[in-house]
């Protein structure tokens, strides 16, 4: 597909009334997850003054993946979808708006900013069964790629924005000030999916089924070389790479010296640099070069984590984190992309759910990270857990090559 093809279709995709509204959507989604992921971890360090407890908070965003994902893919089968995701956005406004009605008064807690976080990650494990399958739907298999691209390059202006705003909010204001932001939020999510005309057709199947159709989905993806290889990066990325985003507050206020906007505005280069990869991705990614987007974007990504871990100054940890917001796009964007082209036309809710699963292992990197950070810092654990990712996955070879 030529240059010009991609950027006609993208341009198309937006002029389709329910893709750019399921996308504005995500952007809200994206924004408070970005939002709070700072707001959160220097709330709970200034509270604790621990790595591990910082580290636990984060994961339990991601614990729901590992409990709920297969499940949600199972029975978001058996459901209309904008109406689910209606479900969805409205427990995350309630949820959101308690927290920061505890914050206002004075009465927020570490424990309320936990359950706060597992709650939100429910609606993170909802995301790739429904909202990203509507995706699918309103642009169809062959523009998939280029869809999502642009869906991660709404991820990638939330993880440029959200952190700066979250860290400004929380030195001028307090972190009620992100809270309440991400109850306004919530709020357009809401106004822009009462719009969404899109519906799926929805097949009667017995409750009693749910189960079986989860083992079938578990199993067609462990008997396909193809999923099975997807998934496998998947599990990678999760154990070894994204746990080190609970570690940015410690880092930067530990090893940087910096105050809550600061490390707000650090955590803001990762999101610049993935905006800039999700432009490229959207532009230039072609079948042939999928697989080489997907894995080796997963490699560099590691790599630079451990650079940025053990960067003396904001300058080269900001860079750092530029460069891994850049080559972890062509990961980020080949995921749910991969797995939908690979998933037969039946079976794509249930794999995005399975896809759900595998990045929920990541609550295990989080503990991983955070007890060694614990015993040996928070920098040197972090490069540490990275670099073994970068060699478990160049080991692996003979799994990913069937991508």
């Amino acid at each position: 597909m030529s240059a010009l093809a991609v950027s006609s279709g993208r341009l198309a995709l937006f002029r389709v009334a329910d893709f750019r509204r399921i996308w504005i959507v995500g952007l809200v989604l994206f924004t408070t997850r970005w939002l709070e992921l700072i707001a959160f971890g220097v709330f709970t360090y200034a509270e604790t003054n621990s790595a591990f407890i910082v580290s636990m908070v984060t994961m339990l965003r991601l614990l729901p993946m590992a409990l709920f994902g297969v499940f949600i893919g199972a029975v978001a089968e058996r459901m209309e979808r904008r109406t689910a995701l209606i479900g969805v956005v409205g427990v995350l406004f309630v949820g959101e708006g308690v927290l920061a009605l505890s914050a206002a008064t004075g009465h927020l807690a570490v424990w309320q900013v936990a359950l706060g976080s597992f709650i939100n990650g429910v609606g993170w494990a909802a995301d790739n069964p429904i909202r990203r399958v509507m995706i699918g739907e309103t642009a169809g298999v062959e523009r998939m790629n280029v869809a999502m691209s642009i869906d991660v390059g709404a991820n990638n202006a939330s993880r440029m924005l959200g952190p700066t705003v979250g860290g400004a909010l929380l030195a001028w204001i307090g972190i009620e000030g992100a809270l309440f932001l991400g109850v306004a939020l919530y709020v357009a999510g809401l106004a822009t999916l009462l719009r969404i005309g899109h519906r799926n057709p929805v097949v009667a199947r017995p409750t009693a089924r749910v189960w079986a159709t989860i083992r079938e989905a578990v199993l067609f993806a462990w008997r396909d070389k193809r999923l099975s290889a997807i998934l496998w990066v998947t599990v990678v990325y999760n154990l070894f790479g994204w746990p080190f985003t609970g570690m940015i507050p410690v880092i930067g206020r530990d090893s940087l010296d910096l105050g809550p906007q600061g490390v707000g505005v650090l955590a803001s280069m990762d999101g610049i640099g993935a905006f800039a990869g999700a432009l490229v991705m959207a532009r230039w990614s072609r079948p042939e070069t999928f697989r080489l987007s997907y894995v080796g974007g997963c490699m560099v990504y590691l790599a630079t984590i451990a650079t940025f871990a053990l960067s003396p100054t904001f300058w080269t940890a900001s860079l750092s984190l530029f460069m891994t917001g850049f080559f972890g796009t062509g990961y980020t964007v080949m995921q749910a992309t991969l797995t939908y082209r690979a998933a037969p036309p039946e079976m794509k809710s249930r794999m995005l759910g399975v896809l759900s699963l595998c990045i929920g292992l990541a609550p295990v990197g989080f503990f991983m990270l955070g007890s060694l950070a614990e015993a040996i810092g928070a920098p040197w654990a972090t490069a540490l857990l990275a670099m073994v990712g970068v060699g478990v996955l160049a080991t692996t070879g003979r799994i990913w090559r069937a991508i």
